[in-house]
Formats: C-alpha cells, sequence, structure tokens
C-alpha cells in the first residue's frame, strides 16, 4: 500500500515564512484526500514543496513508492505550445524516458488517459484552441498519462462547469481505487469534498491544524476556524453530507 506522511514540513520565499511544522499521519492510498484552507494558506506552496520544487525544513515520508513516482499539477498549466492534445500527452509519457518510439503498452496508456479523462474527442485539436475547461480536462489526463503512484493537484476543477467537475472527481476516485495511489486535490467546494473525499487535510496560516476522515475534520467549528463562516453540516434527502452556509462567523460580524 502506497502512504504519504509529512514530518515537520517548512517552507520561506525570501524572508517570509509560508509555512511552519507542518506535519501528518500517515495518508493512505486508494482514495481522495482533499487539502482545503482559505486563500493564501499556503496551499500550492506545500504542493512545491512536496514536490521538490522548493526547498525548506523537515521531511517527506513515501511507503510504497518514490520520489519518481510523484507528479504535481499546479493552477496554471500554461498550454502556448503548437500541439495536438494527443502529442501532448504522448510527451508527458515520454518526458524523461530517452527515445520517442511508443510500444503497444504505451500507446494503449495514452488512450487510456483521453478516455478516462473525458478528452478522447480533442484528440486532434491544437492545445491553443481549447477553453479554460478543457485543458485543466487535458492536464489531469498529462499527469495520470504514466499512472503515478503520488499525485498533488491544486484545483484541478476550477474551470470546469458542473457537469465536468462531477465527471472528472469520479474519474479521479476511480483513478485512486484502481491503481492504489495517493491522490491529494486542493479544493475550495466543501460540498464536493465532503461527496467524494475520504481524508481531509486542513491548513491555516502555514500549518496543518488537523488531518483525518472528511466529515470528523470537516464540523462547523473547523469550518469557522478556517474561513471565517458560520455553517451547518446537514443531510440531504438521499443522506449526502451537504454544507450550508449562515453567514460570517459572529465573531468577525462584531
Amino acid at each position: 500500500m502506497v502512504t504519504l506522511a509529512l514530518d515537520q514540513i517548512g517552507a520561506r520565499y525570501g524572508r517570509r515564512t509560508i509555512l511552519t511544522d507542518a506535519s501528518t499521519p500517515d495518508i493512505s492510498g486508494g482514495s481522495l484526500t482533499a487539502l482545503v484552507g482559505a486563500n493564501a494558506a499556503g496551499k500550492s506552496t506545500l504542493f512545491r514543496r512536496i514536490a521538490g520544487q522548493l526547498r525548506g525544513s523537515g521531511a517527506m515520508r513515501l511507503s510504497g513508492a518514490t520520489a519518481d513516482d510523484l507528479r504535481y499539477m499546479p493552477q496554471d498549466t500554461g498550454m502556448s505550445a503548437a500541439l495536438t492534445v494527443y502529442e501532448s500527452i504522448i510527451l508527458a509519457l515520454k518526458q524523461g524516458a530517452g527515445g520517442w518510439r511508443l510500444s503497444a503498452s504505451e500507446l494503449s496508456a495514452v488512450d487510456d488517459a483521453l478516455h478516462r479523462f473525458g478528452v478522447a474527442h480533442l484528440a486532434e485539436q491544437q492545445l491553443p484552441e481549447l477553453s479554460g475547461g478543457q485543458r485543466q480536462a487535458v492536464s489531469i489526463a498529462q499527469t495520470l498519462v504514466t499512472r503515478p503512484k503520488v499525485v498533488l493537484m491544486d484545483e484541478p476543477t476550477s474551470a470546469l462547469d458542473l457537469y465536468r467537475q462531477y465527471e472528472i472527481l469520479d474519474a479521479l476516485n476511480r483513478y485512486a481505487r484502481d491503481t492504489g495511489a495517493v491522490v491529494v486535490l486542493a479544493l475550495h467546494d466543501l460540498n464536493q469534498v465532503m461527496r467524494v473525499c475520504t481524508t481531509v487535510m486542513a491548513l491555516a496560516h502555514g500549518r496543518i491544524i488537523a488531518t483525518g476522515p472528511t466529515l470528523e475534520v470537516l464540523t462547523p467549528q473547523m469550518i469557522s476556524q478556517l474561513y471565517g463562516i458560520d455553517s451547518r453540516v446537514e443531510r440531504c434527502s438521499r443522506g449526502c453530507p451537504i454544507m450550508i452556509v449562515d453567514g460570517p462567523a459572529q465573531q468577525n460580524a462584531a
């Protein structure tokens, strides 16, 4: 089984400290984990630190995988290259592999990524011609075509319409289940988090203040601490948990 744990992770930009002693217990693969927190809490910085793009204190511990098995998809993926969608996914698959000849299994992996994330119909389109939502879906396919065991995605549904949000999150959930990968998603929609994520990491002011089962972490008290709002977590007619926002937290409204 793949597991990921953070041990007193820290990061700075110049003299400004962004992360301080960010730690978690073991996070197991096979299901989705959400990273939640307000804007500027340090979510993107934490992902970059885990991915090795930033230096800092502390360490990441992996079991059942190595750092080479990790893939990170940032918010801004930048798709200006004059490539087709199909070519871009081949490029992502062969990055650093040395040589461009594709085996039958590699062609199958490209086709699987195109279909799994609903972009097969875009295969011959040029990247600059895509809409924001299409680019985001293609980025997800590029990230996962190598079937990594540890996946970090920064707001992977931010440019998607409601149907595509559901479709992509369902596909990511199935990917985690099928591969046993640790998949961590930075998400702002807590109702999405409650629907698809089994584990939550709550980040505030550069510290991870809670990690655990979703409904145990996302209490009204925690939501107030993270976002400064009063809310209720109730069940809809189908028994699914939903968050209802009542307004600014009372201490902030005074």
